[in-house]
């Protein structure tokens, strides 16, 4: 039985709301700071480019920046209609990142990346605390000597500072109302998502696990990272009561 981050009408029905204008203009400056924090390189003529896995890509908004500027990209996704789309960008714009549909849980290039990314929440969706670990580990597979890899996630910390039980907006025309609710002793954030629009109503609930900022470097510690980083943004803030996310940045021995 699929899990329910694998059924493509949830994304595709979605997307407009996570993937709008205001969220496309902010990735050159998530970019600059992911490349400050993990401190690769610029692309130079006559040499080969730094490799960098864009896992859970979705639309490929991050996987065509670093492409355009010069960075061997692979983004992987289990989302088919995304990674369409985000192919049919990449013609329009130029550039040529691969693109392939591929669960994290068992994919692996070994040794074949020098940066990795995670970004946008997309960490937790996973069954069990298992497969997260499953996946951490085929990312640090993945990397090469001195890699660097990248997670961009909803820290436990900032979910608790800003917990609240609902909301609602409009955004491309849809009414959009959520509810939130705490599972368990805080292992995990329950969502309720509701869209309406001209007598169309889709509904979906799931749970995103939640990490501290100690479990999550212990988690990439234990998956065989040597050193690891928190931030508090994209930007390589202070992991503090300001901090917007929770923003590890893990190294693999050179």
């Amino acid at each position: 039985m699929a899990s329910w981050f694998e059924e493509e009408a949830f994304w595709t029905r979605f997307a407009p709301l996570m993937f709008d204008e205001n969220h496309w203009a902010e990735v050159p400056a998530v970019v600059d700071g992911i490349l400050r924090m993990a401190d690769i390189g610029i692309p130079r003529c006559g040499q080969k480019p730094p490799a960098i896995l864009d896992s859970c890509c979705g639309v490929g908004r991050h996987s065509l920046e670093l492409s355009l500027r010069g960075y061997a990209v692979t983004g992987i996704d289990i989302t088919l209609p995304y990674l369409e789309a985000a192919r049919e960008s990449a013609e329009a714009f130029g550039c040529s990142p691969e693109f392939l549909r591929a669960d994290l849980r068992d994919f692996t290039r070994p040794g074949a990346f020098d940066l990795a990314i995670n970004l946008f929440r997309s960490f937790g969706y996973f069954d069990s605390p298992e497969e997260d670990r499953q996946a951490l580990a085929n990312i640090r597979a993945s990397l090469a000597p001195g890699g660097v890899f990248v997670l961009d996630a909803l820290g436990k910390e900032v979910a608790v500072r800003e917990f609240s039980g609902g909301e609602w907006f409009e955004r491309d025309g849809w009414t959009v109302l959520t509810e939130y609710g705490i599972e368990g002793d805080w292992e995990g954030l329950r969502h309720r998502w509701i869209l309406m629009k001209d007598g169309e109503r889709f509904e979906r609930s799931f749970v995103m696990r939640l990490y501290s900022a100690s479990e999550m470097r212990k988690l990439l510690l234990d998956v065989g990272f040597d050193r690891v980083e928190i931030h508090g943004d994209t930007d390589g803030g202070r992991y503090d009561e300001k901090a917007t996310s929770l923003v590890a940045v893990a190294r693999v021995p050179a």
